[in-house]
């Protein structure tokens, strides 16, 4: 278990420099390339991860991500702790007693923040409503990646202003990505003027309607889905549904779209095919949505790592 007195966490990224953002990224890209030399750098270190909304890549990534580094990874699913009938301090204080960081996936920043004050050890956000930093640095990994460096490189996100476009265009706008934002509907929920404001001070983020000319210069173009996952099925949420895909369907992803972009095709997962992006484009060649979400394991360690003082 850990001793720290004042752990860095993540949260979001208003109190994450360039050089720390970048730092991760790098780390993350070497540990993928040599997953070897880390095996034991998480030796007998073990991670919560308390999950109020569900998940596939988040759990996955985190937890393939401490067995492959030599810990643990311990499941609290929500529904089934205590978490569920005592103050979320209290049972904080508890677990960050046990383990040596926690990662929370929960419906509300609120939460995140109480548990990250209350907590001993480094408090990972797996997503809110708000923000979704690990999938921000997973994406610039990815971007890195492909492109060798990040400043000066653009990407296009269209589709809902959302949690994973907040964290977006402040991981762009830190790591030197010119970001448009062509978001037509936005989650009330998820904003956060304070955050946009200091993004365009930056000169690197802009916001447009005009999707088609946003795209053509692009290098990277992105998209998430319309509606919330937990909503996306529930027939309470029909009419709401139906109105925004009748308000979003001109700027789904498909190849009309794309005819003068030689863009690479990014979304986060879990994705609603026919809705923000075709078939056709998923499966097309300038695709690396499979591969972006692949690094959702390598940037877990990468995150990891940094928290922990492993790099």
């Amino acid at each position: 278990m850990s001793s720290l007195k004042s752990a860095k966490h993540l949260l979001m990224f208003r109190d994450w420099s360039s050089h720390e953002i970048n730092g991760v990224i790098e780390k993350a890209i070497e540990i993928k390339n040599d997953p070897e030399q880390y095996r034991l750098s998480l030796k007998d270190k073990s991670l919560a991860m308390v999950f109020q909304k569900t998940s596939t890549r988040t759990r996955v990534s985190f937890e393939v991500a401490m067995t492959q580094l030599g810990g643990h990874g311990v499941y609290l699913d929500w529904r089934t702790t205590n978490f569920m009938l005592a103050d979320i301090r209290d049972e904080t204080q508890y677990l960050s007693r046990n383990v040596d960081c926690i990662m929370a996936r929960l419906l509300r920043n609120a939460d995140l923040t109480a548990m990250a004050e209350a907590s001993k050890v480094p408090v990972i956000n797996g997503c809110d409503e708000k923000y979704h930093p690990c999938q921000a640095i997973s994406d610039l990994m990815t971007m890195k990646e492909k492109k060798g460096l990040l400043k000066g490189l653009k990407l296009v996100y269209i589709g809902v202003h959302n949690n994973v476009c907040n964290s977006l265009i402040e991981g762009c706008t830190k790591t030197g990505v010119r970001i448009t934002t062509v978001t037509p509907l936005i989650n009330e929920p998820a904003i956060d003027k304070e955050l946009v404001e200091k993004a365009k001070q930056t000169g690197l983020h802009e916001t447009t309607l005009d999707v088609k000319e946003a795209v053509k210069d692009a290098d990277f173009v992105y998209t998430d889905t319309w509606i919330d996952m937990e909503f996306f099925l529930d027939s309470k949420f029909k009419e709401k549904k139906e109105q925004r895909i009748k308000l979003m369907k001109p700027y789904q992803i498909n190849s009309e779209l794309l005819k003068e972009s030689n863009a690479l095709i990014m979304h986060d997962m879990p994705i609603h095919r026919g809705y923000e992006i075709s078939a056709k484009v998923i499966e097309g060649p300038n695709s690396i949505i499979y591969e972006q979400s692949e690094n959702r394991l390598h940037s877990a360690k990468g995150i990891l790592l940094k928290l922990l003082g492993k790099t």
